[in-house]
């Protein structure tokens, strides 16, 4: 397990180029088990599951070849069969995503079922009703899943819109026999890209992200070259901490019309979003706290909704978050209960009362969207939360500064003068030095706004210190 030190960094501004969608690319890889023909997918993410993915296909006979210099991935399944490897399997929950490849394409699939899944229940049963609806035989034994038959297509209706059972039905009725009706399918952007890599493939497919897709099955598919689409939640995800940073930042390679609902709930938090040629640019601050239901999409994603409520902590305010679709998503919550923050969980629905600064500690990711909120959360609270506070230093040491001059004459007091600003400036440096070295945010405008109160200051002393000493001329003239 991968362990990372994370240190509160400045405001985030700059551009960056989105990856590859994970969620895209990890059905595209299977799909080359459809085809004796090469394929290549360019613009490959370096993820642990794409690596994962790859050794359970070279399991399955697949040739695989990656160029990270081009992040090319390149894949040939001359004669491809069931994976072998249990362990393998057992690591990703994408892995069943080969089974309907495999059948199609062989007429045999033997795949170990999938572990757990941290974040709630996600049986392959949709999966397997898919297939029997395609004319095969399923046989379940302990850990175990196997597939026989040849398919021949038929009308599979959903009872959820399961992405995965819509990707693993959709490239095995690509090779069956006759038309395949897909209805209440999957309708995520992810669907539709690989209804696109499918088509480039040969294959005959008509409503791709939409509820009802249709299949006309092919004897054979063909080699391609393709590239996927960009990763909504990880667009999402940079967003959420530019808001969370008050920074501006241009994302390059995104496609807003992926990620309408995240954008609609950035913009109810405050923070201005852009769509140009040049790519999808957010600034300015989120301040109004959110509310956020998860549902498939065109809804809100679950998986963004981690990384929003990091946003949310740092919005004044009780933000509510609905989760819809997995039943532990919130563990991440507690983690960040860890650092300080107050979220109330009640069943479903969590409560986040935010704008209290959070606190480092160590904390675990039991996902990647967990994973990457913690990180989110990690932020330290701006230095205008002590800007209130910085006349006080100033307001009590020239309280110090007239009650010692009262007391003393002559040359004590230009002594005591010369001695009050040295002391102050001594002073100042440590609370500067204290406030880089500790928070390490935004240095350079805690510098300006605590030396435009020095000047201030100094300003004051001058003048009381030349009042003072015409006072003192004039009761001296006097006498």
């Amino acid at each position: 397990m991968a362990t990372y030190r994370i240190r509160p960094c400045a405001r985030l501004s700059g551009e960056i180029t989105v990856h590859s969608a994970k969620n895209a690319v990890l059905p595209l890889m299977c799909g080359a088990l459809l085809t004796r023909e090469t394929v290549t997918i360019e613009q490959i993410p370096a993820l642990t599951d794409v690596k994962t993915l790859t050794d359970i296909l070279r399991d399955c006979g697949v040739l695989m070849h990656a160029d990270q210099a081009e992040k090319l991935l390149t894949m040939t399944a001359d004669s491809p069969r069931s994976p072998r490897r249990e362990d393998l399997l057992s690591r990703m929950r994408a892995s069943v995503l080969v089974m309907g490849p495999l059948l199609a394409r062989t007429g045999y699939a033997r795949v170990a079922l999938p572990g757990g899944c941290a974040i709630g229940q996600r049986p392959i049963d949709l999966h397997l009703k898919g297939m029997e609806a395609l004319g095969a035989h399923v046989e379940q034994t302990p850990g175990f899943v196997t597939l026989r038959g040849k398919l021949r297509g038929g009308n599979v209706y959903l009872d959820f819109p399961s992405v995965g059972a819509t990707e693993n039905i959709l490239m095995a009725a690509a090779l069956a026999q006759g038309t395949t009706r897909i209805e209440n399918a999957a309708k995520e952007p992810e669907i539709a890209d690989l209804c696109d890599f499918l088509t480039q493939m040969g294959a005959h497919i008509s409503g791709g992200g939409t509820s009802t897709i249709l299949i006309e099955g092919r004897e054979t598919l063909h080699g391609c070259r393709y590239r996927p689409i960009p990763d909504r939640i990880e667009a999402g995800t940079l967003l959420c901490a530019a808001a969370m940073t008050e920074g501006s930042v241009l994302l390059r390679g995104v496609r807003p019309e992926h990620m309408r609902a995240v954008l609609y709930k950035l913009g109810e938090s405050g923070v201005t979003l852009r769509e140009s040629a040049a790519g999808l640019r957010l600034s300015g601050r989120a301040t109004q706290p959110l509310q956020v239901r998860t549902l498939a999409y065109p809804g809100f994603p679950t998986d963004m909704q981690a990384p929003m409520m990091a946003l949310a902590l740092s919005l004044r305010g009780t933000s509510v978050f609905l989760e819809t679709i997995f039943e532990n998503r919130f563990m991440h919550a507690r983690e960040m209960v860890r650092m300080g923050a107050s979220i109330r969980i009640e069943d479903r629905i969590a409560l986040v009362s935010g704008g209290h600064p959070l606190g480092g500690t160590s904390v675990t990711s039991t996902d990647l969207r967990g994973g990457a909120a913690l990180m989110l959360g990690a932020y330290p609270k701006h230095y205008v939360e002590w800007l209130p506070y910085m006349p006080l230093f100033f307001y009590f040491w020239g309280l110090i500064f007239v009650a010692l001059f009262r007391r003393n004459t002559g040359r004590k007091m230009t002594r005591l003068f010369l001695g009050m600003k040295v002391a102050k400036m001594l002073l100042f440096v440590l609370l500067i030095g204290l406030y880089t070295s500790l928070v390490d945010v935004r240095n350079t405008e805690f510098v300006v706004t605590f030396l435009a109160y020095y000047l201030i200051f100094l300003l004051f002393e001058t003048v009381f210190f030349w009042h003072y000493e015409n006072k003192l001329k004039k009761n001296e003239g006097n006498e």
